[in-house]
């Protein structure tokens, strides 16, 4: 069966990736990663599950009250009606609101896990459904999942049946979740082809896989030509247990086999390496598409296929043009004149040193200046540019002095194009303190993520250096990324902002 429909990508990062997390995000880390969705261009977002948190409620309001009109901001609720309340008052101010209600269905998770009747169940599907769709009104929509739809095939005709009633109350979306991968792709898309054939057209049929025997992607990407449209994936894989379908893997899958993607495919790799710093989850070494060496060649025979197909759409060793996903240079690790963005990126992570794409296209120019008069640079120059570039941005702005100067009191001391400022603050912290001193003196900067590492901690051990990494808001929105080391993480914290001053003085300079 050929699916004419376009694939409607509907992510679950903020919801099913947020919530496998040791360190589930709050709602400023959950808006950096909501605006690279944006960027992606999904066309659905789960933005959380408001009921399970006092936290993620806040978090689903504010992020259905940025959601664009053209976005369908949808929040989990459990089929119990204080939930579904919780889901309709989170994202009411987003112009198209979707409660997402599940129950399971299998006869095995009926019987053992909850226990309870499937006429029962039944009915509660149906009245959570009903109840759902009179909060919407017009304005949303809603969608049932069949938690466990993989393991349904032994009552199949009962878990359609209820899907039929289920559409009558209401849902236009249903979810067919490979909630626990056991089989094969053909056995789960199968079933996804028999429900697709018993609804009505105009209803949307959805899938949700988890990568539980790594097949995942394959199977999302099956289910989209046996009927279902809506693709639900998370960025990096993130999941439960072994993750979900990978968003970036699907959608290049599909994009191979000349499905049009309404995907902005070269943004995938930057939002990788975002979405792995972020959580705190490396990427594998051989992830496909965004690992370090999924294109890296070392094999002679592979290197002189890849030389003489270098260029061309089709590579002989390579899936796609690195450039689809926004990678380029990646199948030449060793950095010269012809190296870029790529290259610096993965020559600073292998060396064990942090940095994000944004920053390695800061300071790629500066290495390829090197690069063009003593060709090839070693690993150790490269790393000497980084420290330079990175954590002593030059600029307008130069730091003279911060200190405690006595209990919940600090002064700081800085200089802005030669005019000093001497300013006091009370705060409850270093970074409070230097975010206030900054307002006070007309530099009010908008904080969007924070965070404290160590630096050089296998090789100098407790005596590592403290790290703060910091993302600040420029005023056309971008998201600027700033660091700065010192052995004291107060002093750390405001290099760190300090830096990003200068980084957001030469973005504006450049918009001149």
């Amino acid at each position: 069966m050929e699916n004419e429909k376009q694939p409607f990508f509907y992510d679950i990062t903020l919801r099913d990736g947020n919530q496998a997390l040791t360190k589930p995000w709050n709602t400023q880390e959950k808006a950096v990663i909501f605006k690279y969705l944006l960027k992606l261009g999904v066309q659905a977002i789960e933005i959380g599950f408001p009921g399970s948190s006092e936290m993620d409620f806040e978090a689903c309001q504010y992020l259905a009250s940025i959601t664009p009109e053209n976005v369908v901001a949808a929040g989990l609720a459990r089929t119990v009606q204080k939930d579904i309340d919780k889901a309709a008052e989170a994202i009411k101010t987003a112009a198209k609101p979707r409660i997402h209600t599940f129950l399971a269905l299998s006869d095995f998770h009926m019987k053992y896990v909850l226990q309870k009747d499937p006429q029962d169940l039944r009915k509660m599907a149906i009245d959570a459904v009903k109840h759902a769709k009179s909060l919407m009104n017009d304005k949303g929509d809603v969608q049932f999942s069949v938690e466990h739809f993989g393991d349904c095939k032994d009552n199949i005709g009962f878990v359609i049946d209820t899907l039929q009633e289920i559409v009558e109350a209401g849902a236009t979306t249903i979810n067919l979740p490979n909630t626990v991968e056991r089989t094969r792709p053909f056995e789960f898309t199968s079933l996804v082809r028999q429900v697709y054939e018993a609804l009505p057209k105009h209803v949307t049929i959805a899938v949700h896989c988890h990568d539980d025997l790594g097949m995942a992607t394959a199977t999302t990407v099956e289910s989209y030509f046996a009927g279902a449209r809506q693709l639900e994936c998370s960025l990096n894989g993130l999941g439960e247990r072994a993750g979900n379908t990978n968003l970036y893997e699907a959608a290049v899958a599909l994009y191979n086999n000349g499905v049009n993607v309404p995907l902005n495919l070269h943004k995938i790799y930057e939002t990788a390496m975002i979405v792995s710093e972020m959580s705190h989850i490396p990427i594998p070494i051989q992830a496909p598409l965004i690992g370090p060496d999924a294109l890296a060649h070392r094999s002679g025979i592979h290197q002189d296929g890849a030389a003489k197909t270098k260029g061309m759409k089709k590579g002989a060793y390579r899936p796609i043009q690195p450039s689809l996903i926004g990678r380029d240079d990646d199948e030449k690790l060793a950095f010269t004149s012809q190296s870029g963005k790529t290259a610096v990126y993965e020559i600073i992570s292998k060396a064990g040193y942090p940095i994000s794409m944004q920053e390695a296209i800061r300071i790629t120019p500066k290495i390829k200046e090197i690069a063009e008069q003593v060709g090839e640079l070693p690993t150790r120059n490269i790393i000497d540019i980084y420290f330079k570039e990175i954590f002593k941005v030059k600029g307008a702005f130069n730091l003279i002095e911060f200190v405690k100067v006595r209990d919940s009191r600090y002064r700081l001391k800085f200089s802005y194009h030669s005019k000093e400022y001497n300013i006091e603050v009370a705060a409850d912290g270093p970074l409070e303190a230097c975010l206030s001193a900054l307002k006070k003196a007309g530099f009010e900067q908008k904080l969007l993520h924070y965070e404290q590492k160590a630096i050089d901690e296998q090789i100098k051990g407790v005596s590592a250096d403290a790290m703060t990494v910091i993302h600040l808001m420029a005023p056309n929105g971008e998201n600027i990324i700033c660091r700065g080391i010192d052995q004291s993480t107060a002093k750390a914290n405001v290099k760190a902002i300090f830096n990003g001053l200068n980084l957001i003085e030469e973005l504006k300079n450049k918009g001149k």
